[in-house]
């Protein structure tokens, strides 16, 4: 799928100086398009939109500012710089008071008109496929795995979804589903939530009469899902006895219901996930190693939200436009959401700022959703390896090499799992860990 161009939108009764910048900004890859009143730019922004508006503000039936009144309303996701002609301290104060990011004087300096094009690229969205619809986000991390699942979905390989809660494996493994082409249904089990004496008769059903209570045949979750896709979720937390028959399963295609003797045929696509790191669960007993290899073709891991950039301003918004649809209103998120979105970690990533949108948009009395700072966490009061203790007079170097040292623990000191989970980029990791190298040095060598 070939993503959109961006888009420019130059609202200008100047027609020389519209078409002029019209054709700069079709020469660095944008698609222009020209209004030279604020009723036709109305039109143009209600059908397409745009990611940056030049906007004079002396129009032949108004003043740019009115325009940019009625956008704030209509809670206009572009970018917006003034250009005018007659520029004056009242108007560049009132610029300032409103969301534009510049207020440019004619004739315009290319220099910062080419500025202001590569800031409202970067900040375009890049369409994942269609097929994959139900997901957000235009970090590199989310658009690599939409890649990679478009080559993988539609085989029979096994996915193992990694990564934390909250982080979207559930809706991941459904996008698996759908562009599989496969003819059954989506069947989705939670190994952690079901009693594990009763794990077994859940995945693979039972006779009647087969166990106390057992009062009529079940049909299991391999069965359901026959044709389709069986989500386990939690899969470290199966019984490992349990895990041996589920990999007989998946060796042969054919399942035993508890209580019964005859083996049945079932053609199923897996699908699975856990929050915890697969080889530490290998080692910890939690995971077979054979069954971790047969689940594993292909494994995706989810990044968490605190390293996805600007897709937690993209979540958010999508969040208050489906409640928007489904209440009939049209509330629109407060200008200062964005730096509160933004500084929050969202240790409980996706899950914990839907949760967030939801009880800010209920409790607005008028059409701004005002999000305040979700309450931290209290940490917890045990010492292990995957909890940092902080005491009151460390520096910030020694905070920081902490939290450095401790997280290249929790991840078998990869590098790049480890900047993923900080939000730093792996050169970072490199810097820091040399930077301590050099401080270890020094301090042996005094």
């Amino acid at each position: 799928m070939t993503p959109a161009l961006p888009s420019v939108l130059i609202v200008d009764d100047d027609v020389d100086f519209a078409h002029a910048a019209a054709d700069f900004a079709r020469t660095r890859g944008f698609r222009a398009t020209l209004a030279h009143s604020i009723e036709e730019s109305r039109q143009l922004i209600g059908r397409d939109g745009a990611d940056l508006m030049l906007l004079d503000l002396e129009l032949p039936d108004g003043s740019g500012f009115d325009l940019l009144d009625e956008l704030d309303l209509a809670h206009h996701n572009g970018r917006v710089a003034i250009v005018t002609g007659t520029p004056s301290i009242e108007s560049a104060a009132r610029a300032v008071s409103m969301p534009v990011v510049d207020y440019l004087i004619k004739p315009l300096c290319p220099v910062q008109f080419e500025a202001l094009l590569a800031d409202a690229r970067a900040r375009t969205p890049r369409p994942l496929p269609s097929a994959f619809g139900g997901l957000i986000g235009e970090c590199d991390a989310m658009q690599g795995i939409v890649r990679d699942l478009c080559k993988v979905a539609p085989t029979p390989a096994s996915v193992l979804i990694t990564g934390e809660s909250g982080t979207g494996k559930e809706l991941i493994a459904r996008a698996v589903h759908e562009q599989s082409a496969r003819r059954g249904k989506f069947v989705a089990v939670n190994c952690g939530a079901i009693a594990p004496e009763l794990l077994a008769s859940h995945l693979f059903g039972h006779e009647r009469g087969s166990f106390t209570g057992a009062a009529n045949r079940h049909i299991g979750y391999f069965e359901q899902a026959h044709q389709g896709t069986l989500f386990l979720d939690e899969i470290t937390e199966m019984p490992p006895g349990l895990q041996v028959y589920l990999l007989r399963a998946l060796e042969t295609g054919q399942i035993t219901r508890v209580g019964g003797l005859d083996s049945i045929d079932v053609n199923v696509r897996i699908v699975a996930a856990t929050n915890r790191d697969p080889e530490r669960a290998i080692d910890e007993g939690r995971l077979r190693e054979d069954l971790f290899y047969r689940l594993a073709d292909f494994i995706v891991t989810m990044p968490p939200l605190r390293a996805r950039g600007d897709d937690v301003l993209l979540l958010a918004q999508a969040f208050v436009d489906r409640l928007n649809t489904q209440s009939g209103q049209r509330k629109r998120l407060a200008p200062d959401a964005h730096r509160v979105l933004l500084q929050h970690s969202w240790p409980g990533n996706v899950r914990e700022l839907r949760s967030a949108i939801q009880r800010a948009y209920v409790l607005s009395d008028g059409d701004t959703v005002k999000l305040a700072m979700p309450g931290r966490r209290v940490a917890p009061m045990h010492h292990d390896d995957t909890t940092v203790m902080f005491t009151v007079g460390m520096t910030y170097a020694e905070i920081e090499r902490e939290m450095l040292l401790k997280t290249l623990a929790r991840f078998n000191h990869d590098k790049t799992q480890t900047a993923r989970a900080l939000g730093v980029s792996v050169r970072t990791i490199h810097n820091q860990l040399a930077r301590l190298d050099d401080d270890a040095r020094d301090g042996s060598d005094a």
